[in-house]
Order: structure tokens, then C-alpha cells, then sequence
């Protein structure tokens, strides 16, 4: 990118952080792709430094304005935290706060869309893990590609860094008190309690990984859970973690939408 466009860019990103903060609110130092280093207002001391990788990195962590957005960009390596990584995420909350107000909006939008959309390699698998996705959004094939890539790469390892229900979402912490096993249960507790679930009802859980939710309603709450995945190693588990409630527990390595017609659940 030619040293006028990089300039041109930096302006577009100081316009947009200055209209996302204010003129004298961004606490934070930038640095930029090229490695030159914009402070926040003289009166602040940095409290951390947000690290753009390329030109069109706060394009992508911030439109569309979501958390999908911004974590898509993380991984992507489009930016990284230098510091202390707590005070930025106190930001989130302020930011979706700010973006609540659609004229402030609409301008962040005509501001991001001046920078570049994607200054990516279009070969660059590893930075856009999932480009070997092919075919129809949420077809068979293509849902069925997406799963196992990510679930096939062993239970072992997700039983490295899981709680030992092995529950692949966030935990409920009520107080702030518990460990992860506590506020997995709760969490799972949770669930079951705002679906109402009585015993002899019958539950289906699509996605239903290793088992965690269909085991946990069938002793506790005394439903016929039924759950389908499309990763064959999960099913494996779950089955085996499912063995003494097979009268009450069911997996299947099924898409959805090749449940058997007329199935009814509750």
C-alpha cells in the first residue's frame, strides 16, 4: 500500500476512534500497521495499546457492529491488546453503548467503509480458517464440513480446557463465587428450568456435543432427551457418558433437518 493511502487510511481511523470516543476519551495508544504509535490525549496515561495488523482491520472488528464482528477479527489476527487487557474490554460495554445512537452509527459506517475491505491474501487459509468452506450457506454438506472440522480433532483434547461435563458454552455464575463445574451446572439448571421441562416430556437438542445438557435433564428433570450431532467422536462419548439412561437418553449423528418426518417433540 503506497505511503499516501496508509496516511489517508490512518486519518480515516483517528476519525472514527475520535467519533466512537469523543475528542478527548479514548485512553488507549494505537499502532498502527506500520509500526508508528498514536497516543491518546496528553492528559492520559496509556492503559493499554490496541495493535492494528493492516489497513482495514477496524473496518472488520467493527462492521457489522457485533461481538461476531469483532472476535471474527481477532482471530483473524486483523488486531491484538498490548497491556492491560481487562481495562479493554470494559470497553465493549461502552462502545455497544455508543452504538445504540443510529446518527453516530450511520457516520461510523461511511467512515469504515473508507477503508479497506479485505487487504488479505485470498489464499491465506490460516488466517481465514474457514475458506475451505465450499457450497451453499448451511447446506448439508457444507454444515456437516464446518462441524467436524472443528469437533473431530479428538475429545481429548477438548477435555484438556472443558469442565467435566464437558459443556462448550459459558458457564452461569451467579455470585461470582463458584468454580466452573458449579456454574456449568447452573447453567445447565438454568436451561432446564426456562423450558419449563416436566418429567415424561420429550426434549430434542440439536448440537447436543457431548452429551452434557441430554444427561443432566434426563436425571434431574425425567425427560426423554433425544440428541443429534454431526461429529462422530462427540456422538462416541456422549453415548458412553449416556449408558445407564439409554431408556430415557438417545444420539444420533444426524442433521436436523433429517429428522423423521412427524417427529414431535416438547
Amino acid at each position: 500500500m503506497a505511503t499516501t493511502t496508509n496516511a489517508a487510511a490512518k486519518r480515516v481511523v483517528l476519525a472514527v476512534l475520535e467519533d466512537l470516543f469523543g475528542p478527548s476519551r479514548r485512553t488507549f495508544a494505537l499502532r498502527f500497521w506500520d509500526g508508528t504509535i498514536e497516543g491518546p490525549n496528553a492528559s492520559f496515561e496509556p492503559r493499554f495499546t490496541l495493535v492494528l495488523r493492516r489497513p482495514g482491520a477496524l473496518r472488520r472488528m467493527l462492521l457489522p457492529p457485533t461481538d461476531l464482528a469483532l472476535g471474527e477479527a481477532y482471530l483473524r489476527d486483523d488486531f491484538d491488546i498490548e497491556g492491560n487487557l481487562e481495562e479493554a474490554t470494559k470497553l465493549v460495554d461502552f462502545i455497544s453503548t455508543r452504538l445504540r445512537s443510529p446518527t453516530l452509527l450511520a457516520r461510523l459506517v461511511r467512515g469504515l467503509r473508507k477503508l479497506p475491505s479485505d487487504d488479505l491474501s485470498k489464499n491465506d487459509s490460516t488466517r481465514f480458517p474457514n475458506r475451505s468452506l465450499r457450497g451453499r450457506v448451511h447446506s448439508r454438506r457444507r454444515d456437516a464440513t464446518a462441524v467436524r472440522s472443528h469437533y473431530d480433532v479428538g475429545n481429548e483434547f477438548y477435555g484438556l480446557w472443558l469442565d467435566r461435563r464437558m459443556v462448550y458454552s459459558f458457564a452461569y455464575f451467579d455470585t461470582g463465587e463458584e468454580d466452573i463445574y458449579a456454574a456449568q451446572e447452573a447453567k445447565l439448571d438454568y436451561i432446564c428450568r426456562k423450558l419449563r421441562l416436566k418429567s415424561g416430556e420429550s426434549l430434542l437438542d440439536i448440537g447436543c456435543g457431548w452429551g452434557s445438557l441430554l444427561l443432566y435433564a434426563a436425571e434431574r428433570y425425567g425427560v426423554e432427551a433425544t440428541g443429534i450431532t454431526l461429529s462422530e467422536p462427540q456422538a462416541t462419548l456422549a453415548r458412553t457418558r449416556i449408558a445407564g439412561l439409554t431408556d430415557r437418553c438417545h444420539i444420533e449423528v444426524q442433521d436436523y433437518r433429517d429428522l423423521p418426518q412427524g417427529g414431535i417433540f416438547d
